[in-house]
């Protein structure tokens, strides 16, 4: 049985689907289009009670359905491929920078420019709230800039946090919101990497790799 990938094109899942073309992996990619609620469908939600993506269903059949989870499982369970370190500290200081970005730069920033309509009911208050995801946002990336070391990665290598980075960086792009020195570094990197160009090539985003 092949994994089972459940993804939506440009969204945070674009780092769990970087990971897997990373290891090469065989696996089958199933679209969610959270726009159209599909992540609210019957069949879905026996998948992913939570309706959220990505999910990653292995090969025995169970679901992972955690951003942090599913990173963590391909890097621990395919170890040779260095995505995390042996290096305990390295280990730490990948899951406390992942963990700041998908919480605070996603969750709390970018949340509030997407899905502005959940965190006010007034359309009154859209443009304040829109506009304090993006304080939030520019805060983080100013954090997590400190984070990055000589080499444009969150440690000496690739590890899954960077793939983390990754799609956070492209909505940035995408929306207009500038990134600090190294976050941009960063992303150029990242944009250089096979993985990454074969990813946005198959989520339809092959014109940003230009």
């Amino acid at each position: 049985m092949n994994m089972k990938f459940y993804m939506t094109p440009g969204s945070c899942s674009m780092g769990i689907h970087i990971l897997l073309e990373e290891l090469g992996l065989i696996f089958e990619v199933y679209v969610v289009n959270l726009l159209q609620g599909d992540q609210y469908k019957a069949d879905y939600l026996a998948i992913n009670p939570k309706a959220s993506i990505p999910a990653l269903v292995r090969q025995d059949g169970t679901a992972l359905t955690d951003f942090q989870a599913v990173a963590w499982w391909l890097a621990r369970h395919y170890p040779k491929s260095g995505l995390l370190p042996d290096n305990v500290e390295d280990e730490i200081k990948i899951i406390d920078v992942m963990n700041y970005i998908i919480g605070n730069i996603h969750m709390q920033g970018f949340a509030r420019i997407f899905t502005t309509d959940k965190f006010t009911p007034n359309e009154a208050d859209h443009k304040w709230v829109k506009q304090q995801g993006r304080d939030i946002i520019n805060r983080g990336f100013a954090v997590v800039n400190e984070q990055l070391t000589d080499k444009g990665y969150v440690i000496d290598s690739f590890c899954i946090a960077d793939a983390a980075l990754f799609y956070v960086e492209f909505w940035a792009i995408k929306t207009g919101i500038e990134l600090p020195p190294l976050c941009y570094k960063h992303y150029q990197l990242m944009l250089n990497r096979v993985s990454v160009r074969q990813v946005l090539y198959e989520e339809g985003y092959a014109a940003d790799l230009s």
